[in-house]
């Protein structure tokens, strides 16, 4: 017992500065976005030597962030409920019903995955702007599905684990295949689904490439472009630009905060047999 508290203790002290000096960063975004401008330039790293809450006001009432928030919140929340639907029914009959089609469907789907998206950016924005989907919310929630390929196979993992004995007995109680998948399995899915949902909206929400590609016009702009656009081509306003990035980083900190639990059971379930 004496071990294990000394071993315990000896972990805490060596995470402390690792803790610290990943904490660094977000001390210096959080600590200029109350200060001035000049300030900022003289001392970046002190404390502000007179609080400016200004800045927070400023964002608010120059820039469109509520409309860009809103895209944000969109583009997010709709991308990541139907991948999450997607991925799970996908899985469904990988699962139950192992066929030579579905192996050979799954290795297809696994190559794609292999592929990086980058080298695909030229023919997808040739398929896009013929099917005119440039410049449209839903055009680039059209190409965010690709993400469910990646949930799929979260998915696949966690739903091997599921006894089968369940959609057996739910067969012979009459239950047809679309019911015991939204009455039985799906709800079984829970922690998997939690943890895609957040890994995909993490990197939704923080996405900069493909909305920089696909969205042109302001009134599209998602968060993180508006970040990018405060940003002068000679200068820049470095409070402003540190507290759009905080007002941007608050939401999805929080919804990971909430959801980090889910997190752990989704990925721990899924390693167990996937």
């Amino acid at each position: 017992m004496r071990q294990s508290n000394r071993n315990h203790w000896l972990l805490d002290v060596l995470m402390l500065p690792i803790g610290l000096l990943m904490f660094f960063p977000f001390y210096i975004i959080i600590v200029n976005t109350f200060k001035t401008e000049m300030e900022t330039l003289r001392s970046p790293l002190s404390l502000p030597t007179e609080w400016v809450f200004s800045n927070y006001a400023r964002v608010f009432e120059e820039t469109p962030i509520l409309r860009s928030f809103g895209n944000s919140l969109f583009l997010t929340v709709t991308s990541v409920v139907l991948m999450v639907l997607i991925g799970a029914m996908a899985a469904y009959p990988m699962v139950y019903n192992r066929t030579r089609l579905n192996r050979m469907i799954m290795v297809y789907l696994l190559l794609g995955f292999m592929v990086p998206f980058q080298t695909l950016l030229v023919p997808l924005f040739q398929l896009m702007t013929q099917f005119r989907l440039i410049d449209r919310l839903y055009g680039l929630v059209t190409l965010y599905l690709g993400g469910s390929v990646f949930v799929f196979f979260l998915i696949l993992g966690y739903m091997r684990t599921i006894p089968k004995d369940l959609s057996e007995a739910a067969t012979i109680d009459g239950c047809s295949i679309q019911g015991i998948f939204w009455r039985i399995i799906l709800p079984l899915l829970k922690p998997i689904t939690v943890t895609s949902a957040v890994f995909q909206t993490m990197w939704i929400w923080n996405d900069f490439l493909s909305p920089m590609l696909f969205l042109s016009t302001r009134e599209n702009t998602t968060l993180v472009l508006e970040i990018y656009r405060a940003k002068g081509e000679f200068t820049v306003n470095w409070p402003m630009f540190m507290t759009m990035t905080v007002i941007t980083l608050i939401p999805v900190f929080i919804f990971f905060i909430f959801m980090q639990k889910q997190i752990v059971k989704g990925i721990v379930g899924g390693a167990v047999k996937g």
